[in-house]
């Protein structure tokens, strides 16, 4: 990230259909918010003693709200979702011990949080460490929970124990209701403070836990706005995972308070599991089998299940869990899965008399179109730090590698066509990944790919720090000479393409090095595609795609996002990836000119150059290209760091992100129409 102060005025994800309307009125900004400045840690004034009076010791649930970063990940639009995600998961590890079968959560008016469970309900008894109720206990202690051997629970995704005290902490209020033997206890908070004692309200004749809370606004100055389509799919999600529970989901906010047109609710409960997790996340794609291959099995207090399912598509889809916690960056549990199906299906092919003794097929190769689900639970998960990215117990790894293993010669034996499918696509692939090889090696001698020469469509910078550089990938030469002519030419750098690039979601990686349109890309880059992929190599960390305001400027982002995320994934989840946002309209008053980034934007800076003249002629002109700014237009109002809004691709759903890519470039055409007949009222503006 570049050492400007600028900061993206809003994260835009690419995995999901983006409302127009919305994103319209998001860029009416014109400037980057600043980075640092606002940290009131930035002002203090640093002294020249340093005693035992400077050791600040952070006591009770201070240490949340001072740096509430540590345990949410961000003060942002995702931490303000990670609250609920703490407390829902509280009530999966209920589910997960056997004793809850149903969650309710609702957004109530004022984007309050209602989350409900019918388990054990959590106890109210005197807890003998603290001398505390232990309801009491888990709402204002770090690190206490029935999570750490005790008994309480044997698996669980909650590791740390954080998560009932961070919420409480970063809540203007919170209330808790549980129903326990025959009594409803009550107790209440307010930003981690006791305001109620426990006490009995009522009598009860079922059990369970009802937790209510509202955002701190000192706390998320962003926005305190939840998002019921975000929340809707980690509840989806959970659902899958924990096959037979029921979770359900209500909006009951007014259409002024965010909510959308029609009432949203929807309840969940799959009792496949994790097989209707894979046949939804292939429902746009071509299976190459019928039947989803499943297997389970349980070692000491490991349990592991997996399924997956072979498509025609040319990348591979694996998503792990542990503990109903997904891990990104896998671990483990993928490790084994890997390991287990590449032995699986070169064993295959030598019994079959497919491959020849010395023949082999790569791991890469056998995972050419897959889409698989892992999910493992145990009762000491080993993760890496909060964030829970990546499963540390090597255990896992021998179970899940034996399952895999005898899993997949029982069902070679017992289906040998499908066996034969998925080894005619691993050969398949491995052929198309030698010819990838060649290409790559050609494209390596004829254009100096990895020799340090720079394409001829590239303007660098001077600046050789790759954390101070930004790549602008512009659209057309007209563009990109005034971009040239416009930039900063110490740490701004520009790239010009041309044409329509090559649809990736539709081609193997041979195809890709072979690309005239792309490889300029990868040259300027310098960090490798697919395999060859290395982040250290990268010579820009901000890549900016600076495309027209228009269908084509849009078709031109979609196919470079599209690329980014199929072969240049760590990219966009490193935050590397940017898009710039051009204005739409240029207002005119004798010498006075003035830019618009929306047509809300429009009227209201058309309005106040009118002021009190209503007559007041103002010449309004909509920027049809890039192209048709000058130089210093261009600078002021899409490249100055000052001035400037970007918006940062993120991936907070790769689940998501897949299946729309998949959706909007691959082969399947009718899902495609689909899509388009359901959100084609949502488009504001439209090239004819």
């Amino acid at each position: 990230m570049s050492t400007d102060k600028s900061k993206e005025k809003e994260k835009i994800e690419p995995m999901a259909p983006v409302d127009p309307e919305e994103e319209a009125a998001n860029a009416a900004a014109a400037a980057d918010i600043e980075e640092f400045e606002s940290d009131a840690d930035m002002n203090t004034v640093v002294t020249d003693d340093y005693d035992a009076s400077q050791i600040q010791v952070l006591e009770g649930l201070e240490a949340v709200r001072k740096r509430p970063g540590m345990y949410i990940g961000s003060t942002g639009e995702s931490g303000l979702h990670h609250l609920v995600y703490e407390i829902v998961d509280n009530s999966i590890d209920e589910a997960l011990a056997g004793y809850c079968t149903h969650i309710e959560v609702e957004i109530e008016e004022g984007n309050i949080i209602s989350v409900t469970d019918n388990g054990r309900g959590i106890p109210v008894d005197i807890q003998e460490q603290t001398g505390k109720s232990a309801l009491e206990v888990v709402f204002t202690v770090l690190h206490a929970g029935g999570k750490f051997g005790g008994g309480g629970y044997k698996v669980s995704g909650g590791l740390h124990g954080v998560g009932a005290s961070v919420v409480n902490a970063l809540s203007e209020w919170l209330e808790v209701e549980v129903h326990r033997d025959g009594k409803i206890h009550q107790m209440k908070f307010s930003r981690g403070n006791i305001t109620q004692g426990i006490k009995v309200i009522g009598d009860t004749d079922h059990t369970g836990t009802h937790v209510r809370f509202k955002p701190d606004p000192e706390m998320f100055t962003e926005t305190l706005v939840y998002n019921y389509d975000t929340l809707h799919k980690r509840m989806r999600e959970e659902a899958f995972l924990n096959a037979g529970l029921a979770i359900s989901i209500t909006d009951s906010r007014s259409e002024s308070a965010g909510k959308p047109e029609k009432e949203r609710s929807d309840k969940m409960c799959y009792e496949g599991g994790i097989k209707e997790f894979v046949t939804f996340i292939n429902k746009n794609k071509t299976p190459l089998h019928e039947d989803i291959i499943y297997m389970s099995g349980k070692k000491d207090d490991i349990l592991a299940e997996l399924a997956f399912q072979y498509t025609d598509t040319y990348t591979e889809s694996i998503v792990s869990f542990a503990n109903n916690v997904h891990t990104p960056e896998g671990g483990m549990h993928e490790d084994g899965f890997k390991r287990a199906l590449a032995n699986a299906i070169n064993k295959y092919g030598k019994k079959a008399k497919i491959l020849k003794d010395n023949d082999k097929v790569s791991g890469e190769d056998c995972r050419e179109g897959i889409t698989c689900i892992i999910s493992v639970k145990l009762t000491d998960a080993q993760f890496e730090g909060q964030t829970k990215a990546k499963l540390g117990n090597p255990e896992v790894r021998t179970l899940v590698n034996s399952l895999v293993n005898e899993g997949m010669e029982q069902y070679f034996d017992d289906n040998p066509a499908v066996g034969k499918i998925i080894l005619d696509k691993a050969l398949t692939a491995n052929r198309a990944r030698e010819a990838a090889r060649k290409a790559r090696e050609t494209v390596r001698r004829k254009t100096g790919l990895e020799s340090g020469q720079m394409p001829d469509k590239l303007q660098d910078c001077n600046e050789k720090d790759p954390s101070l550089c930004e790549l602008y990938i512009v659209e057309g030469d007209s563009a990109a000479g005034s971009a040239i002519q416009g930039r900063d030419s110490r740490f701004q750098a520009i790239l010009a393409m041309w044409g329509k690039m090559l649809n990736v979601e539709k081609a193997r990686l041979d195809k890709v090095y072979d690309n005239d349109k792309l490889n300029p890309l990868i040259m300027a880059l310098g960090c490798g595609i697919g395999d060859d992929f290395n982040a250290e190599k990268l010579r820009y960390h901000k890549i900016i795609i600076m495309s027209d305001a228009d269908v084509d400027g849009a078709h031109i982002r979609t196919l470079l996002l599209t690329f980014f995320f199929r072969y240049m994934k760590p990219l966009i989840e490193h935050g590397y990836v940017y898009s710039a946002v051009p204005p739409l309209y240029k207002l005119t008053k004798g010498k006075t000119q003035k830019v618009a980034y929306s047509d809300e934007e429009r009227d209201r800076v058309s309005a106040e150059m009118r002021g009190d003249k209503a007559d007041t002629k103002i010449d309004i002109s909509r920027f049809k290209g890039l192209g048709e700014m000058d130089p210093e237009e261009l600078w002021d109002t899409t490249m100055d760091p000052e001035a400037r809004t970007l918006r940062r691709i993120t991936l907070a759903d790769a689940i998501a992100a897949d299946t729309v890519f998949n959706l909007l470039m691959g082969e399947e055409v009718d899902p495609r129409r689909e899509w388009i007949e359901e959100n084609a009222k949502y488009v504001v503006n439209i090239d004819i």
